[in-house]
C-alpha cells in the first residue's frame, strides 16, 4: 500500500476529508465518508458493493489497522496524520481516528433487484425515514436477518450519510438497495414481482404473528410519529405488533427487526 504522511490540514491531497460534518449535509457527488474499524473492514471486503477510494488514519492507528488495510486494493492511498492534524482536517475531535472515502455503487433499478430475488425472499421497504440512526438500524437488521434488499422512497434520508453507515456497522455498503421512487411506485414494483407488501402500523386489525407461510414478502416501514400515509397502508396488508398496557409505539428499526425475525425464521 502507499502510505502518505500529512502534516498540514490544508493539504490538497486530503481535501475530500476536510470539514466532514458540513460536507455530510451537502453531499459528495457520488462519494461518501465511512468511519471506524468495522466499516473500514467492510469497505475492503468482497461483500462490499462500494469502491474504496482513499483512507485517512491517525498515525497511532496504522499498525493496528494493517489487516483491514491489507483488504484494500494496492492502488488505494493511505494517508496518516498526527491526531491534532487529523482533528484539524475533520473539523472536530475524531476519537476513532479512522476515516475512509468510498464511491457509491451504481444505482439499481427496482425491477433488476426484485426479479433476481428468491421465491421466499423478504425485502425491507421504507417511506419517509428521516433519522439517520433509524436508517442505519434498518440496514443492520436487513443484513442480520437475510433480507434480499432494501427499498427507500425519495423522502428517505441518505443511507450513505456517515452516521447511518456507522450505525449499520457497514451493512449499508453491502446491501442491494433501490432509492428515489415514490411510496406508491415502490409498492407497485413489489406487487409486480409477486411480493405481498405488509405495512407495519398500530392501526391494523391483524397481528403480525398471524401471518404464516412463505413466499415473496416485503415489510413496509414508515416514520415514527406520523407513521405511513393512510393511502399507502390501504394498498397493502396491514399488520401490527401487539404491545402491553395500551402502548402502541416501537422505534421503527426495532419494529422492522421484529417483523424480519417473524418472516424469515
Amino acid at each position: 500500500m502507499t502510505i502518505i504522511r500529512i502534516e498540514d490540514p490544508a493539504d490538497a491531497r486530503i481535501a475530500a476529508f476536510r470539514d466532514i460534518r458540513e460536507r455530510d449535509l451537502t453531499g459528495r457527488q457520488g462519494l461518501f465518508i465511512a468511519e471506524g474499524e468495522v466499516v473500514l473492514r467492510m469497505l475492503g471486503s468482497p461483500a462490499s458493493r462500494c469502491r474504496p477510494v482513499a483512507v485517512l488514519l491517525a498515525e497511532s492507528r496504522l499498525e493496528a489497522q494493517s489487516e483491514a488495510l491489507a483488504g484494500l486494493p494496492a492502488t488505494v492511498p493511505v494517508h496518516i496524520a498526527a491526531q491534532a492534524v487529523l482533528d484539524g482536517i475533520a473539523g472536530f475531535h475524531l476519537h476513532r481516528g479512522i476515516l475512509a472515502l468510498g464511491e457509491k455503487p451504481a444505482p439499481l433499478a427496482a425491477d433488476a433487484l426484485l426479479a433476481a430475488t428468491a421465491p421466499d425472499a423478504v425485502i425491507v421497504a421504507a417511506s419517509e425515514i428521516g433519522n439517520h440512526d433509524n436508517m442505519g438500524g434498518i440496514f443492520r437488521n436487513a443484513a442480520a436477518f437475510g433480507a434480499a434488499g432494501v427499498m427507500l422512497d425519495a423522502r428517505c434520508c441518505d443511507p450513505f450519510y456517515r452516521k447511518a453507515i456507522r450505525v449499520s456497522v457497514g451493512a449499508v455498503l453491502r446491501t442491494p438497495m433501490v432509492t428515489g421512487l415514490s411510496g406508491v411506485a415502490m409498492v407497485e414494483a413489489l406487487e409486480r414481482h409477486g411480493f405481498e407488501v405488509i405495512a407495519l402500523t398500530p392501526s391494523a386489525t391483524e397481528d403480525l404473528s398471524a401471518i404464516a407461510g412463505r413466499g415473496r414478502r416485503a415489510i413496509l416501514l414508515g416514520p415514527e410519529g406520523p407513521g405511513l400515509p393512510r393511502a399507502l397502508i390501504d394498498r397493502c396488508r396491514g399488520a401490527r405488533i401487539p404491545m402491553s398496557g395500551g402502548f402502541d409505539s416501537l422505534n421503527v428499526a426495532t419494529a422492522g427487526a421484529v417483523a424480519l425475525y417473524h418472516l424469515t425464521r
